[in-house]
């Protein structure tokens, strides 16, 4: 295998190899015509488990030193199982026809052998008096790698590459750490959507290349969010005193994972929601949040194309009650597409942490919308 591929494999880049083989002595065991490189099954096996403890948090000598040590206990114990073979093989034609050598006579005390040392453990499973960092020890990491990730927590640059690598159970399992470790809200807005955000451009700069790239973090994202969001909770008095929170995208739009993000968040602080997703028609919102009669409405727009003014203000003057009770659901506004749009009356929380502070507030001071004269604000 080339440099190229064993890099695009890998998730990151030829520098990266390079530096690894003059520093570490991960280089190839082959090459071709003294110049190029080519890298055996064994060299991938060893950069394979160096890309995985890498990821995991565990500094790079240390983990060079131990996928080394794993790749040589396993060949060792390939070519001792082979001559054990070869072995018992003589030792059966000896007993039948005579024909294989005497079988020698094995002793430690008499030929001053010392016995076998301990294989060192798998790729992985390093005990825990290992020097270094840890997944989740919240140490930030400058080098971009593969993506350009810039000044971010090591559990986005190990997300990263796995994600390059197309390892789907190493990403889930990097998002469940980070999730645990830090919460949902940190877990995303620090791990999750930097990373998101550098599979994004790396897409955007080069074509179609990472687009399978894109599909699986997000998948993978997905899942985790929705791991955090219970399939099921006993009812609250938020439930029928205040009405749900309605989380939708707006026509044209289908960037969901923010608004899951949201969604996971609330239910994980037992506020009811209503998730509607992608792309939500004005006529069957207009009829959800009459149906419903929700405390707030939160309308997501990515692109400034989708976020429509009119719109948000027709949500926000939706009305249901009796006559001389009505009420009006509070508009909060969502997503890089409102920047720069203020409308009077509406929440435009900058972050997940922000939007569950805002929502939870309005829960707590039981102000579901109040009467009004059927104006939007």
């Amino acid at each position: 295998m080339t440099t190229g591929g064993l890099a695009r494999r890998l998730g990151v880049s030829p520098t990266t190899l390079r530096s690894w083989d003059r520093r570490y002595g991960l280089g190839p065991a082959v090459r071709a015509d003294g110049r190029h490189r080519r890298w055996t099954p064994r060299d991938v096996a060893v950069l394979e488990a160096m890309c995985r403890l890498t990821s995991a948090g565990v500094p790079p000598a240390e983990a060079a030193r131990a996928a080394q040590e794993a790749a040589a206990g396993e060949a060792a114990a390939r070519s001792g199982g082979a001559a054990a073979a070869g072995e018992t093989a003589a030792e059966r034609r000896t007993e039948v026809d005579g024909s294989g050598p005497a079988p020698a006579v094995r002793s430690t005390a008499v030929e001053g052998a010392t016995p076998p040392e301990r294989l060192p453990p798998a790729a992985g499973s390093l005990t825990p008096e290992v020097d270094g960092p840890r997944p989740g020890s919240g140490r930030r990491s400058h080098a971009a790698g593969a993506l350009p990730l810039g000044d971010v927590r090591q559990e986005c640059r190990g997300l990263a590459r796995a994600a390059v690598r197309l390892d789907a159970p190493a990403v889930d399992g990097q998002l469940a750490s980070a999730v645990e470790r830090y919460g949902l809200a940190v877990a995303w807005e620090e791990v999750m959507v930097p990373t998101l955000h550098a599979v994004g451009r790396k897409w955007a700069s080069s074509g179609d290349r990472y687009v399978e790239v894109e599909h699986l973090l997000s998948w993978h994202v997905s899942t985790a969010l929705r791991r955090v969001t219970p399939s099921s909770r006993a009812a609250t008095p938020w439930d029928t005193a205040q009405g749900p929170v309605v989380l939708a995208c707006l026509p044209g739009e289908q960037h969901t994972l923010p608004l899951e993000a949201l969604n996971a968040g609330l239910t994980e602080r037992g506020l009811p929601t209503r998730m509607f997703g992608a792309a939500v028609p004005l006529e069957a919102l207009t009829a959800a949040v009459r149906r419903v009669g929700p405390a707030a409405v939160v309308l997501w727009a990515q692109g400034r194309s989708t976020a429509s003014i009119p719109l948000a203000r027709h949500i926000a003057a939706t009305q249901w009650g009796v006559r001389g009770a009505r009420s009006h659901p509070t508009v909060v506004l969502g997503g890089p597409g409102w920047a720069g749009r203020s409308v009077r009356g509406m929440v435009r929380p900058s972050s997940l942490t922000e939007a569950l502070s805002v929502l939870t507030a309005r829960y707590e001071n039981g102000a579901r919308g109040r009467p009004t004269d059927g104006q939007a604000d």
